[in-house]
């Protein structure tokens, strides 16, 4: 079979369908060191430093033979990346044991921010004046005709969608959209086990470091930082992700790939390959 007309087959919960792995869909965010970048919660941007060790000089432009860079970031606030549990505990759980599942059925859904005053739903702490929610009821509409496969992926892109997104300083916006501890639950209800988003963080950025949307994601009660009682002590989020407008809501098979790192988080690439049913 050539490669350009490259299709795999899987039967999900005894229907067949078709992936297209000739049209891959980047949903990563090209992390430009010195360059254009997202930004949040006051961590430096990514730097490429030349590696300079005695005569040697790692940059062809200035005579040397090779380029050889080192890299700084912070993965957690500079582009898109997989976390894990470890990212809320006292262990030192790695993303590269949790995200392990390479190949999963995702779907893809579109939802608006709605202000908390145009909202019942609410998170802990209570959202202040202003802020806008990731909701459930959002999700149920959106999902009307595309349900979540159980044990899957979900990528949340949200409304309005720019490219702004791709270099985005969201410590000089106004906060950003968060999930509503309802729209947390319906995700876990629903056994989503690889969470997508284009948001910095699930939870508010200030939100006195209690992160209920991550807890109630990765089953971890209030106020505890072990792992030992978590009842989803397997599933990731990825966040600062990005769909560009032109990937259609639906079906897809999702393909993380994720930075072998031995860390809570790490730099990664969610691509989607479109479902379509045999």
């Amino acid at each position: 079979m050539t490669s350009d007309t490259l299709q795999l087959s899987v039967t999900l919960h005894g229907r067949r369908w078709h992936a297209d792995m000739t049209r891959p869909l980047d949903l990563s965010i090209p992390l430009q060191f010195d360059g254009p970048q997202p930004a949040f919660f006051g961590a430096d941007g990514a730097q490429a430093l030349t590696l300079q060790a005695g005569s040697f000089v790692g940059d062809v432009r200035r005579g040397g033979s090779v380029n050889c860079a080192r890299y700084s970031l912070t993965p957690h606030c500079n582009g898109t990346h997989t976390e894990c549990i470890g990212h809320i505990t006292r262990e030192r759980v790695s993303v590269r044991d949790a995200a392990n599942h390479h190949l999963v059925p995702a779907i893809l859904l579109s939802v608006a921010p709605q202000a908390v005053s145009d909202t019942s739903e609410r998170s802990h702490p209570v959202p202040r004046p202003g802020d806008r929610l990731i909701t459930r009821a959002a999700l149920q509409y959106a999902a009307r005709d595309c349900q979540p496969f159980a044990g899957g992926g979900l990528v949340v892109r949200t409304l309005p969608n720019d490219t702004t997104k791709l270099a985005r300083n969201y410590d000089t916006v106004e906060v950003p959209p968060y999930f509503s501890a309802e729209a947390m639950g319906w995700i876990v209800d629903h056994d989503i086990r690889h969470l997508v988003v284009d948001l910095p963080s699930v939870d508010r950025s200030a939100d006195e470091g209690l992160l209920t949307a991550h807890r109630l994601y990765w089953g971890v009660p209030p106020g505890s930082t072990s792992a030992a009682g978590a009842t989803r002590p397997d599933a990731t989020i990825t966040e600062l992700a990005y769909a560009d407008s032109s990937v259609a809501d639906g079906r897809y098979l999702l393909n993380l790939q994720v930075a072998p790192f031995d860390a809570d988080a790490a730099p990664s690439r969610p691509v989607l390959y479109p479902l379509v049913a045999a």
